[in-house]
């Protein structure tokens, strides 16, 4: 089914698993690799600057779940580094078998996938419709974001190094966690000040219906994103596409 933009439409904002990207290659590939390299990562790069940034985040989420009683949180201590590696380990480990999107997680999952990407050893799953339709939105003037749960840095790497090539020229600029969560209408209102836009001047294309809705409450035009291994979504008010060449400019 074809889908009009709004005439007033300025920008996209598109989200990365399930609308540019399978969930089988964030679930399949992407998260078994950082799962499978994060020890021996953190042993190698546990004095990095960046690193123990990241650290940090996740030695403050770690005191935030404990303080809120989540079963199984410890906090992980600062003046043992040999004990504060492993607590951290098991601490991303177990965030990953929850599937949580905290930000220290994403940056440093993000930090392993440079790795695979400069190695070789990863590269990024799009939809074979999302390159033409990119490069069309981009050629009419369109101003082109990613906002996804994964780090910018991550976001980068996928769509530098994807199937379909280097495709960062099209895109201005990439939000994360830091912004906000997904799911919250703030979180949508920060990034139209960010680019300067008013909100019904972005358009969000997302597989996530509470972030659809989220959108909507701040006042951006939301589409959802029918994608191949995408779970069912209950019934929503929502247009819908299967493929970015659905959606077509106002006569």
């Amino acid at each position: 089914m074809t889908i009009q933009l709004p005439e007033q439409t300025r920008a996209l904002l598109l989200d990365i698993e399930g609308t540019t990207t399978s969930i089988a290659f964030v679930y399949d590939t992407l998260f078994p690799f950082a799962r499978a390299h994060m020890a021996a990562f953190l042993e190698a790069h546990w004095d990095d600057t960046a690193v123990q940034a990241d650290v940090a985040l996740v030695r403050e989420q770690a005191a935030e779940d404990v303080a809120a009683g989540l079963a199984g949180a410890t906090e992980i201590p600062t003046h043992d580094a040999e004990a504060a590696r492993a607590l951290t380990l098991a601490n991303l480990i177990g965030q990953m078998d929850a599937d949580r999107k905290t930000t220290g997680l994403k940056s440093l999952q993000g930090k392993i996938w440079l790795d695979g990407y400069a190695r070789g050893e990863l590269l990024a799953h799009l939809f074979d419709d999302v390159q033409p339709a990119l490069e069309r939105w981009h050629a009419q003037g369109k101003a082109l974001y990613i906002y996804s749960s994964g780090s910018i840095a991550a976001q980068k790497l996928l769509f530098k190094h994807s199937i379909a090539g280097d495709l960062t020229p099209l895109l201005s600029g990439y939000f994360d966690t830091t912004t906000g969560p997904k799911k919250v209408e703030a979180s949508y209102t920060s990034i139209c000040e960010a680019v300067s836009l008013d909100p019904e001047q972005v358009c969000f294309l997302t597989d996530n219906l509470d972030e659809a809705h989220a959108a909507h409450a701040a006042g951006l035009t939301a589409i959802l994103s029918v994608r191949p291994g995408n779970p069912d979504v209950p019934e929503h008010p929502f247009p819908t596409l299967t493929s970015f060449a659905d959606l077509t400019e106002s006569p």
